[in-house]
């Protein structure tokens, strides 16, 4: 059920937005794969079964995603995901991606909460609170024709409030997804846009509770 066809990966190094040279560039990066739509051309009822398929492919894209954007794991400060569906698709084959894509960043980034307990309403319950990566992961996902742009929205990975860190990577894959394929996308940041000042608050001043870091 699983056939991937290819992968693409996009890391930009951000230096300035027409004004002061930042000290140390803002690194976007994002990766798409391109996969078969094994829904495609037909109403599924059950469609389910495929969201525990996709878990290794949303572990494997986060770890090469990382690995691409060549920076230290304490670094990478926001995440979002998407999905572009295929025209003989249906929006609801992207939103499979939700839990695979989320939780694949978020365990990556230090969760340490039990996923199937956390699914299942019980977080946290006996297992101690998760250290890292704790706010919702931003989502986007359209259906859309070969070469289809998707804007991936970015917010912090532990409080997605921090206003300076509000951004988006538009994400494209050149002739893809054709009708009967998919493209899920995962996207991570090292943080603040460049000469973000528009107030708000801090990652620095995120509250401290339970242990938490």
């Amino acid at each position: 059920m699983i056939d991937i066809r290819r992968v693409f990966t996009h890391v930009e190094h951000i230096h300035h937005e027409f004004g002061p040279r930042a000290e140390t560039p803002l690194v976007r990066g994002a990766i798409g794969v391109v996969m078969t739509n094994p829904f495609a051309g037909r109403y599924e009822p059950d469609i389910l079964p495929m969201m525990a398929l996709l878990d290794p492919v949303g572990v494997d894209m986060a770890h090469r995603l990382h690995a691409a954007m060549d920076v230290p794991l304490d670094r990478l400060a926001t995440y979002g995901k998407g999905a572009i569906v295929g025209a003989s698709g249906e929006l609801e084959h992207g939103a499979l991606w939700h839990v695979p894509g989320g939780y694949a960043m978020r365990e990556l980034l230090g969760w340490k909460g039990d996923r199937v307990a956390y699914m299942a309403g019980k977080a946290a319950a006996g297992t101690g609170q998760p250290a890292n990566a704790l706010s919702i992961v931003p989502s986007t996902k359209k259906v859309g024709p070969p070469g289809a742009a998707l804007d991936v929205p970015l917010t912090n990975i532990n409080a997605s409030y921090v206003r300076g860190q509000f951004d988006a990577i538009e994400v494209r894959v050149p002739g893809a997804p054709a009708a009967d394929e998919i493209v899920f996308i995962l996207a991570m940041s090292t943080g603040y846009r460049i000469h973000a000042r528009v107030g708000g608050l801090l990652a620095k001043d995120i509250a401290k509770w339970d242990g938490l870091r």
